[in-house]
């Protein structure tokens, strides 16, 4: 009896380890992917093109399923972070404005006008300063994976062309809920208001908010021509890069070759959405700025005079937050944006 009770058990260990690493791993079948916009926008499409591509080389065992509209976390997207942490999600791509209220150093790429062209977001998110917020996401217990771009948020609004600091006085915007936005737009005289994406759409249609700022891509793809914004200022004051992570307890329990997989499938996904947000807004292709022109908006470019004018108006707000994220940090930044 114990000899056939041996000869069993060591038939079992023989077969498991002839088995494929991934089918001795219990893997959900589903897992939960959170971004804030549809796939009618580069940072949506960017979700749906990683989760068809790891689903594609993984032959099924990992099956990712898109939220958008952070519906995971009733459209709160402040909150969707923590829950990535808890497990109520399992994958994100998520802006680092939207996080940074839990992770402060990611309110490095909200400093007012810190990054002047695209060159300078490569130099932080492609180089030494990226690594250093991969490595600070991963102590607050996320696995980061690869860098996208949601773009540069410019100004738009209902009531009149922006130049100046003044021209922004009384007029009441939308921010995100992040506040180095607040203090940024009350340090140019405007009135900032809070509020999620989801309830910003019908906030412009009623007048209850005048402007917003937002990248083109979410522009024209959610027609905010149509509520009103019939003037857009282009002041690249702030940009926004996008994050792909996973859940630290999902990626434990996926073998070493699927990480590998998701990995390579996310730095993909995510040269795809940074293409598609810069489309048509890098010379000497400017044609996202000729169709937004077609809408009937009119659009503001600053003169290089001008941009100093909203500079200096922010400098104190840039201060402040340098600060708080970590002086030798945002040195870093500042060297690696000025080598570029």
């Amino acid at each position: 009896m114990l000899r056939r009770t041996l000869l069993m058990t060591l038939s079992a260990v023989a077969l498991t380890a002839a088995l494929p690493a991934a089918a001795q791993t219990k893997y959900a079948p589903e897992y939960r992917l959170s971004t804030v916009v549809g796939t009618a926008f580069p940072w949506g499409k960017g979700g749906e093109i990683w989760a068809n591509l790891v689903r594609e080389r993984t032959q099924g065992r990992i099956n990712i399923k898109l939220y958008p509209g952070v519906s995971l976390v009733a459209g709160d997207q402040t909150r969707e972070f923590t829950a990535i942490r808890q497990g109520v999600i399992d994958l994100a791509i998520g802006s680092t404005i939207n996080w940074s209220p839990q992770v402060k150093e990611l309110n490095l790429f909200s400093l007012p006008f810190l990054m002047p062209d695209y060159k300078a977001i490569d130099a932080l998110t492609q180089g030494e300063v990226g690594k250093e917020i991969f490595k600070t996401l991963e102590k607050n217990g996320v696995v980061p994976l690869a860098w996208g771009e949601n773009g540069y948020r410019e100004l738009s609004n209902s009531k009149r062309p922006i130049r100046t600091p003044e021209d922004m006085k009384g007029l009441k915007f939308r921010v995100v809920g992040s506040p180095i936005f607040n203090e940024t737009f009350t340090a140019l005289g405007a009135n900032p208001t809070q509020m999620s994406w989801a309830d910003a759409q019908p906030a412009l249609a009623s007048g209850a908010v005048d402007g917003q700022e937002n990248p083109l891509t979410i522009f024209t793809a959610a027609k905010l021509h149509t509520v009103g914004q019939k003037y857009l200022t282009l002041w690249g004051y702030v940009a926004d890069p996008l994050i792909f992570v996973v859940n630290k307890e999902v990626w434990a329990s996926w073998t070493p070759e699927d990480q590998k997989i998701v990995r390579e499938a996310a730095v993909e996904a995510g040269r795809q959405v940074i293409e598609m947000a810069r489309k048509g807004l890098v010379p000497p292709d400017l044609s996202m700025i000729a169709t937004v022109e077609g809408l009937g908006v009119n659009v503001v470019k600053l003169t290089p005079e001008e941009r100093a004018a909203f500079v200096k108006a922010t400098r104190k707000v840039y201060d402040k937050w340098a600060k708080t994220i970590g002086p030798d940090l945002v040195k870093k930044a500042e060297q690696a944006i000025a080598a570029r």
